[in-house]
């Protein structure tokens, strides 16, 4: 099976590369953010056109996030939002699939680390954290995808000292993401891919894909219990090129059955 993620900066721009890319690839599961849609705005007739069930969880403008399955393949147990965190905004959905909890998560992004919105970030994160060990305590089987807004590494910037303690890159964002991994989880693409200047985000701005200057923001956590189960992740630079692209793309991660 193979699980994926991708930010697609808006699912009402993206959705035909969306379409392309399930047709084309055939993932069994894929993750979503950036949805930028009501809840009652999901085109879900054309996801299930495609062979895929969806559950989501939807935000005018901002945010959103979903799962989608391709049938036959169920979804149990599905939960949106982080429990017990009073979150205005729609981050986080999570469900189980053919025995796998997926978790799906559009971190917040901060904006700079001296912006009102860092400080959020960070509670979030933490919240997350509690939420994302208590999942572990259920379903010992367990991936945590998205758009992270963090890279865990200097090799995960295209310029280290340029990043050096900005947001994405700063101290405290780095630490939560160790803290995510001291739970019993696995960055699955460093499982396999160990080489330097590997990114998922690159600026629409300055040419930045084709000069290669981006970051590694999106990720895969895999759980102990289904790292054996590993075998390849790859990130998926073709949709990046198409027309009209997200500035994000596609982490996919394959598992043994």
């Amino acid at each position: 099976m193979r699980f994926a993620t991708w930010n697609v900066n808006s699912l009402k721009v993206r959705l035909p590369q969306v379409l392309q890319w399930l047709a084309e690839t055939g993932v069994e599961v894929l993750c979503l953010q950036e949805l930028k849609m009501d809840q009652g705005a999901f085109p879900l007739a054309e996801i299930e056109a495609a062979g895929y069930r969806a559950v989501w969880f939807g935000q005018k403008t901002y945010n959103g996030v979903a799962i989608l399955a391709r049938t036959p393949l169920e979804m149990t147990d599905v939960v949106a939002g982080i429990p017990g965190y009073g979150d205005e905004q729609r981050r986080v959905i999570a469900a189980t699939v053919n025995g796998v909890r997926v978790i799906c998560g559009y971190f917040v992004n901060g904006e700079a680390v001296d912006s009102p919105k860092y400080p959020y970030k960070l509670e979030w994160l933490s919240k997350l954290e509690g939420y994302v060990a208590a999942e572990l305590a259920r379903h010992p089987q367990l991936l945590l995808l998205g758009d992270y807004n963090i890279a865990p590494e200097d090799r995960d910037v295209y310029d280290p000292e340029g990043w050096r303690e900005q947001v994405l890159c700063s101290t405290p964002e780095r630490d939560a993401f160790r803290r995510l991994i001291a739970l019993g989880l696995s960055d699955s693409f460093r499982l396999f891919n160990q080489e330097e200047k590997q990114y998922s985000w690159w600026d629409y701005r300055q040419m930045m894909f084709r000069r290669n200057k981006g970051v590694r923001i999106d990720h895969i956590l895999v759980s102990d219990a289904l790292k054996p189960r590993a075998q390849a992740c790859e990130i998926d630079k073709a949709p990046r090129k198409w027309e009209r692209p997200s500035d994000h793309t596609p982490v996919v991660l394959t598992l043994a059955d």
